[in-house]
């Protein structure tokens, strides 16, 4: 969507909403801009969540090495309950999934549940105000 696009949406000005835009880029609220792949499409139809816990002091630490892994498309850190990163795995089968789950038994992580994910979709947070400006 255009900055055009939004002032239309927005009853606003185009470089009010460009202005606006680059605060935000600046101030790191938006701090970058991703593709919405459809896996399945683009042929990767398994999606796995796996579960894992990780000693506390090193949780965080492990996230970039954990994006690392082929395959691995998402990490969270979660911070209540046992399992305190959720890694979410994409592959054509079985197969792809295993080396996922290996590398992070490798690095140190007990691999706690795996959970098969039949659909997923997401939307925007839609409860930004534009009356002042957030």
């Amino acid at each position: 969507m255009s900055s055009g696009d939004i002032a239309e949406r927005t009853s606003t000005s185009d470089s009010t909403v460009r202005k606006r835009i680059n605060h935000l880029e600046s101030s790191e609220v938006i701090k970058g801009y991703s593709a919405d792949v459809d896996y399945q499409q683009a042929g990767y139809p398994l999606r796995m969540l796996l579960y894992c816990t990780a000693s506390i002091p090193e949780r965080g630490e492990l996230i970039p090495k954990i994006l690392e892994i082929d395959g691995v498309v998402s990490v969270q850190e979660l911070v209540t309950g046992e399992e305190n990163l959720l890694v979410t795995a994409v592959g054509e089968s079985d197969s792809d999934i295993t080396p996922v789950a290996q590398a992070l038994l490798d690095m140190g992580l007990t691999v706690a549940d795996e959970v098969l994910v039949r659909s997923h979709e997401t939307t925007p947070f839609g409860k930004f105000d534009s009356e002042n400006g957030t």
